[in-house]
């Protein structure tokens, strides 16, 4: 693709990029979680591991407006505080099963035959069985922790961007210019890596942030069964789970987490539908 042809089409979709409201309200919603996550040493009222017997489980007020859960910790904090390791789940989640994913489907897509049959036997291995349930025997085995959520979603995630990609580059590599990068004696790398794929990754950006959501609440639910984040560090999920005896007592301690993953999950789903109309990505 010609600099001039490029720059033409940078400037379309910059163009509609400023015409989406609903991308403003997403990027609105994340960047107000990510300077929370960023400034959670300064705005946090208090530590959030630090326990207070003496103020345990006190409800909404001015000096904890989320309450206290019940070890005296103030869910403010923690909220705050837990926003560093739920965004860092969503974003680390699928940024491995991006790049492996984008790899292979690249791969596949283009030198086709045998390579690609044998991705698509391995992909159609992986598609036979349930997503949470291959995460959770494969978190078993490396044992409960972030790394071995990361490790699992990388192992498993990784199949939708390669199909998405390899769709896109199985109808790209047939193109005009790709055509012609092949008669000028482009070596295979830089028609896949220059030509192809920069003209082929706009679907799985947008499904990254789709995708980001199902990671967030996959992260918080292997938290709430414990076998991802380990107390006492702050964290969605954990706070869930702690404040479900508590449910009928003490709503806050639950309510507030709840809503945190839900207003972030929000934002990426706008984001990502608002991103998708702004570069023209058909579902």
């Amino acid at each position: 693709m010609s600099a001039g042809a490029l720059g033409t089409r940078r400037m379309g979709w910059r163009q509609r990029l400023g015409r989406q409201p609903v991308l403003a309200i997403g990027a609105t919603v994340l960047i107000a979680f990510v300077l929370a996550a960023l400034l959670a040493p300064y705005i946090a009222p208090y530590d959030p591991i630090v326990q207070n017997a003496d103020i345990r489980l006190q409800g909404p007020s001015w000096a904890h407006p989320f309450g206290t859960d019940n070890f005296g910790r103030d869910v403010l904090s923690r909220v705050i505080w837990g926003a560093r390791i739920d965004l860092q789940i969503a974003i680390l989640g699928v940024v491995f099963p991006f790049i492996i994913g984008t790899l292979v489907g690249t791969v596949a897509g283009f030198f086709g035959g045998v390579v690609d049959a044998l991705f698509m036997r391995l992909i159609d291995v992986i598609l036979a069985f349930p997503f949470l349930v291959l995460v959770l025997s494969i978190i078993a085995i490396l044992g409960p922790g972030l790394s071995s959520f990361y490790i699992a979603m990388a192992l498993v995630g990784w199949v939708s961007y390669a199909r998405l990609i390899r769709a896109q580059v199985l109808v790209l590599k047939n193109s005009d210019y790709a055509v012609a990068a092949v008669s000028l004696g482009f070596s295979r790398w830089r028609i896949m890596f220059r030509h192809l794929l920069p003209n082929a990754i706009a679907g799985s950006v947008v499904f990254s942030m789709s995708d980001a959501v199902l990671v967030l609440l996959n992260g918080a639910a292997i938290s709430y069964l414990g076998l991802g984040v380990q107390p006492p560090i702050a964290e969605w999920g954990i706070m869930v789970a702690e404040g479900q005896p508590f449910i009928t007592t003490a709503w806050w301690i639950t309510l507030f987490p709840g809503l945190s993953i839900v207003l972030l999950a929000f934002g990426f789903s706008l984001f990502g539908d608002a991103l998708g109309d702004a570069l023209g990505v058909k579902e």
